[in-house]
């Protein structure tokens, strides 16, 4: 009886806290909450519906556009979102006409005139309608970029996750309305690529300030990170490459180039995606000895002992993520435990085929930094979970 009396006490106790705790203080914390969330502790009493209005409360807001879950927030928080500054929107069920209208009156409320939108991240989960190329969102977001009063001083743009061709012209767009650009990600692993090399050309001279690039392989040339070459340029610090069929009519990279502009940006950092569709004699042309690798996905689901065997050779000083999809083999085995011995960095290795123990005895012990790992002795049913060590 007196334990249940405590417990009551110590609930009491902790919900004056609360309601006493500095309105300060509540914005932050309120500025971790969902919309819908934000919402329903704006009712519970003035002083909260007051602090709702801080703007550190709205400074980082991510709204998921699905019918039935943000519909109030909306309604109550509509102005509000003027003061936000890193926006993510995440459109549930695109098939679903009022998701994705709710996403375009999102992107234009926060890019009221009043507002100064700094980070832009749109995802999309769920199903597609058929043939659906997403030409509504992207309108608007080009519409967003050509209106001259709205409230955009961009710094980082991430559509990494919106499944939708992306054309020239938005990106030139995107690149005309920011120079102050800092981030920009349009590696969305779609399946064709619109985005020319002049155009990325372009967007290297408009954002001179520009140092983290996510691109489709095709959208590069030497030609084109030339321009990463001029000594006035500030320094790179990452390129994200996506590789697929495509390149197969793309010159590749020299290693010459590779040398000379990690000689001229000594922190660079290189994470390379190769997708199945990529010609398998193509992979040892794009992956040049010289790359500063941090990431490598080959998603081949071909033999790759020769490319391991390269990777251990050529990337072992920078390699801390390495994910492969591929078939099992003694010969794989052999060139696993290698690549262990020698690429003492990684961080992460995930191989979705089955390998022997000797394989993931040489990367617990030889591997000190190793944090996660994808490494089945025996075929299990999808989806294969990691093993978390620390």
């Amino acid at each position: 009886m007196q334990e249940g009396l405590g417990d009551r006490e110590g609930c009491c106790f902790v919900c004056r806290s609360i309601m006493e705790c500095p309105e300060e203080i509540l914005a932050q914390i309120f500025s971790y909450l969902p919309l819908c969330d934000r919402y329903s502790a704006s009712l519970v009493c003035r002083k909260w519906c007051q602090t709702m209005t801080y703007p550190s409360v709205w400074y980082y807001t991510e709204v998921s556009c699905e019918f039935g879950t943000e519909d109030h927030g909306l309604q109550q928080f509509c102005q509000l979102l003027r003061k936000v500054k890193h926006l993510k929107i995440v459109l549930h069920q695109p098939k679903e006409v009022e998701n994705r209208n709710t996403a375009i009156k999102v992107l234009h409320y926060a890019t009221d005139r009043d507002n100064r939108l700094q980070n832009l991240s749109i995802s999309c989960t769920g199903e597609f309608p058929l043939f659906y190329s997403g030409e509504d969102i992207l309108r608007s977001i080009e519409g967003v970029c050509l209106n001259e009063t709205s409230g955009l001083s961009l710094r980082e743009v991430d559509f990494r996750d919106m499944p939708f061709t992306l054309s020239a012209s938005l990106i030139r767009n995107i690149a005309s309305r920011s120079p102050n650009l800092q981030k920009l990600y349009i590696n969305n692993m779609t399946l064709v690529c619109n985005v020319t090399t002049d155009t990325i050309k372009e967007v290297l001279m408009l954002c001179p300030e520009l140092r983290v690039l996510g691109v489709f392989y095709a959208s590069l040339s030497e030609k084109v990170l030339s321009v990463l070459l001029d000594p006035e340029r500030r320094p790179f610090a990452l390129l994200e490459l996506y590789c697929e069929r495509t390149d197969k009519y793309v010159p590749a990279i020299s290693k010459e180039f590779w040398t000379a502009l990690c000689e001229r940006h000594p922190a660079l950092c290189v994470n390379v995606i190769l997708n199945h569709t990529l010609p398998a004699k193509k992979i040892l042309k794009i992956l040049q000895p010289g790359i500063p690798i941090k990431t490598l996905e080959l998603i081949t689901y071909t033999y790759l002992v020769k490319e391991i065997q390269f990777v251990a050779d050529n990337y072992c000083s920078t390699l801390e993520r390495l994910v492969l999809q591929t078939t099992s083999s003694e010969e794989l085995n052999s060139a696993l435990v290698d690549l262990a011995l020698r690429c003492s960095c990684l961080r992460e290795i995930h191989c979705y085929c089955v390998v022997s123990r000797d394989v993931v005895q040489a990367f617990l012990t030889s591997c000190p930094d190793l944090w996660r790992y994808t490494l089945k002795t025996v075929k299990e049913p999808h989806p294969w979970r990691c093993t978390v060590l620390r």
